[in-house]
């Protein structure tokens, strides 16, 4: 489901930890995707902050699907969709 929801909203993208992060913090994010595959260390922040701030964080298995979905040719952890 939420590669599909990705790829449908390839223009209200973003992609990365930090700035998913920094997006996050300025009210921008609508919902949160994260890639269990991931180092937790890293998606541990997303999660957090998501949770602390009600915005819902959805999981995939695959960081390489993921940076598919979003249109690019590596692997991302985390990705942002905008409100």
């Amino acid at each position: 489901m939420s590669y599909e929801k990705v790829a449908e909203v390839k223009n209200n993208l973003i992609i990365g930890t930090k700035q998913t992060i920094k997006a996050m913090k300025n009210g921008e994010v609508h919902e949160v995707i994260v890639a269990e595959d991931a180092d937790q260390h890293i998606t541990s922040k997303v999660s957090r902050l998501a949770k602390e701030m009600n915005i819902p964080c959805f999981t995939v298995d695959s960081m390489k699907r993921l940076g598919k979905a979003c249109g690019i040719d590596v692997g991302t952890a985390t990705v942002a969709i905008k409100q």
